[in-house]
């Protein structure tokens, strides 16, 4: 297994040059350097295509005739297309890492692709479901995959850093949304750049092995699963994990609550409240966002060295502090709060990732990655439908935002009082395949 392998350390990988926001390089094998590099090209293009629908907002709805008070229930069904991803991860404890992560992306391409023709909202929500579904599913696998394949002491890192190239993409949307009033069908367009990745579809087939410890753990297991029921993780999680799946449930849950309206709406905040042009939002997402994306790779780095449990309470903390002052700030602040508002989510999304790849068994370990995102997705969900309930009581988006993320201000104190601390350890140490005792079913921190 890649825990406990003596392979001799890697060379450093020629595209690390042009990624020096993740830090210095720690000492990995050649097979781990290629994963990183297979898993996050894969998800460089998911994260291009989750951000269009935030950056394009302010235009879809001109062009589409949406009503303010709706924005946040188109906004509520569509991220809940993410729900049918724990389905997917589902499949891949059954059938495999790579087989259903190279489907989730041509999946979601072909429906990113797709919805430059729309012409109505209600075509343009049923594709982006959907488009949903196969993007959360890939990240999720990717995260797996990553956790996997990563020595205990750079796990953590690994899966910042994964995190870190995939927000590039995010840049690379906000780039090209700068030139959106000039491009040719505007809003559309970028929708179509979105079929990039079909042309890499045979590289990354033929290129990206399997997770050694799936391929091990499905070995000894060979006869025990032949004739199991394709539910069988998820029973195995209900029965042997409950407790820890709870746990990360629950705070999933009520972090993205908040963060989920915070994120979706900055650059129409930006557009409606101070008066931001396309090309200024997009250069602070693209300039700004390549500060912030540092919180991915230093809170995995963090978190490996001092512990997940305080590293990650701190981030979410900071998250929701600065959220809270972003959306009632004016003047010169605003740039410079966004900056630190990314940095700390997305840190606080490193950290809470690694807990949710770790605490399960291989064999339910995509499974338990999929039901955190389901909770998440209902969470998101709740919240976004939640600023348009807020609208018609305080009459403002900001506000009802604010009011959401002091909501989640439960979650650093569970983070560090309800959750064991798992850096440094090994996979099969923290919850092993085999049997599992009952303390298994007790609460993560207990």
């Amino acid at each position: 297994m890649p825990e406990g392998d003596a392979e001799l350390i890697g060379k450093v990988p020629g595209w690390y040059r042009y990624a020096r926001f993740l830090g210095p390089a720690p000492d990995l094998t050649d097979r781990q350097w290629r994963m990183l590099g297979l898993v996050a090209g894969v998800s460089f293009f998911e994260m291009y295509d989750l951000y269009l629908l935030s950056l394009n907002l302010a235009h879809i709805q001109q062009e589409l005739a949406i009503a303010e008070g709706d924005l946040g229930f188109l906004g509520s069904i569509i991220r809940s297309g993410s729900l049918l991803s724990v389905l997917i991860t589902l499949a891949a404890d059954r059938l495999g890492r790579k087989p259903m992560l190279l489907f989730t992306v041509l999946a979601y391409t072909l429906l990113t692709g797709a919805t430059a023709f729309v012409p109505s909202v209600e075509a343009f929500v049923v594709l982006q479901f959907f488009a949903r579904a196969f993007a959360t599913a890939e990240v999720l696998i990717a995260i797996v995959v990553i956790a996997e394949e990563f020595p205990p002491g750079k796990r953590g890192w690994g899966i910042g850093a994964l995190a870190a190239i995939q927000a590039c993409g995010a840049g690379l949307a906000s780039v090209l949304f700068s030139i959106v009033d000039i491009l040719p069908y505007g809003w559309r367009s970028l929708y179509l750049v979105g079929l990039a990745p079909l042309a890499l579809m045979a590289y990354w087939r033929r290129s990206m092995p399997e997770t050694i410890m799936y391929e091990s753990t499905q070995s000894a297991q060979v006869h025990e699963r032949k004739d199991e029921s394709v539910w069988a993780p998820f029973v195995h999680l209900i029965s042997h994990s409950s407790g820890k799946l709870l746990a990360i449930s629950s705070v999933a849950f009520f972090f993205a609550i908040g963060s989920s309206s915070a994120a979706f709406f900055a650059p129409k905040y930006l557009q409606d409240v101070h008066a931001w042009s396309p090309a200024s939002v997009a250069i602070l997402m693209a300039l700004g966002g390549a500060f912030g994306i540092v919180g991915n790779p230093l809170a995995g780095w963090l978190s490996d060295r001092f512990g997940r449990r305080p590293v990650s309470s701190g981030f979410s903390v900071g998250f929701l502090i600065i959220a809270c002052i972003f959306y009632g700030s004016v003047g010169m602040f605003v740039p410079l709060l966004w900056i630190v508002l990314l940095f700390f989510l997305m840190g606080t999304d490193v950290t809470i990732s690694s807990y949710g790849s770790e605490l399960f068994p291989t064999r339910a370990r995509s499974t338990a990655t999929g039901i955190r995102g389901f909770v998440d997705t209902i969470g998101a969900a709740i919240g976004l439908a939640a600023v348009s309930g807020l609208f018609a009581v305080v009459g403002s988006i900001w506000h009802a935002i604010m009011i959401l993320c002091g909501i989640g201000f439960v979650v650093p104190i569970m983070l560090y009082l309800f959750f064991p601390e798992t850096a440094g350890r090994s996979l099969v140490d923290i919850a092993p395949d085999e049997s599992v005792s009952d303390r298994d079913n007790l609460m993560a921190g207990e």
